[in-house]
Formats: C-alpha cells, sequence, structure tokens
C-alpha cells in the first residue's frame, strides 16, 4: 500500500507536516528549537482532521538538525491521548543518540529508524493503526 499519494501537506514556518489517516510525518527546518508552544500550534493546527476518540502515529523525519526537549514526550502524553507510536528517522549517528534518550521519556513504543520508509512499514503494520485504514 503506498501512503505517499493520499496525505495533506501543511508549510509552517518552522517546517513541513504531512497527515495521513494513520499517521503524522514532520520535517521541521534547521536550527529550530522543539518546545511546547511549536507543539501546541501543530496540535492546534490539526484539530479539525484529529480527534482524541482517534489513535494516530507519529514520524519526526529528521532531515535537519534542530533542538528537541525531550521532557515534551511526558507533557504530551499527559495532555494528549492520540498517539500510539512514535518512529524517529537520523541520518546521522548523533541523531540516534539523541533519540535514544527520547525514547527514555516517551511512555509508549518509539522506534529509531535509519530511513522514512523503514518507518513508514513499522507504522503501518502497528495494529493500533489498521483500524484507521478504509
Amino acid at each position: 500500500m503506498c501512503i505517499r499519494d493520499r496525505y495533506k501537506k501543511v508549510e509552517f514556518p518552522f517546517g513541513n507536516v504531512y497527515i495521513t489517516k494513520q499517521f503524522i510525518i514532520s520535517e521541521l527546518n534547521e536550527g529550530i528549537h522543539v518546545d511546547y508552544d511549536l507543539v501546541s500550534k501543530l496540535i492546534s493546527k490539526f484539530s479539525e482532521d484529529i480527534s482524541n476518540d482517534i489513535k494516530i502515529g507519529y514520524i519526526a523525519n529528521r532531515i535537519n538538525a534542530y533542538s528537541f526537549e525531550p521532557q515534551l514526550w511526558l507533557d504530551f502524553n499527559n495532555d494528549f491521548d492520540l498517539l500510539v507510536a512514535s518512529a524517529v528517522v537520523t541520518y546521522s549517528d548523533f541523531g540516534y543518540l539523541n533519540s535514544s534518550l527520547e525514547k527514555h521519556f516517551f511512555k509508549k513504543s518509539l522506534k529509531r529508524c535509519r530511513s522514512l520508509d523503514e518507518a513508514i512499514e513499522w507504522m503501518m503494520e502497528l495494529d493500533e493503526l489498521k483500524v484507521n485504514i478504509s
């Protein structure tokens, strides 16, 4: 199944986000800092597309280097209950190490991947997301 034909692209000043029925992919700009304010802007933008009664996955396609507060995973899990799993795609050993740290903060499944295809394939195999396919 090819999801690349069925997504909605939304451009922000800090990067692009792609939304499908099963998951969201973010590709954020070089040098930004991801904090609770930025995450809140993303959630409010997609509130019409995503409701609390649906479960989705999140893929961070880290094609650019930026900073991320690992504590955000804890805050996000407390405030929103829509993510079933997350995948972080890294293209460097340093990025892979950073995502290992994040894995300790995320209460649900977080997979570290070396390619976007690997992340999408893993996400599509999650039983919790198969109910979103129609």
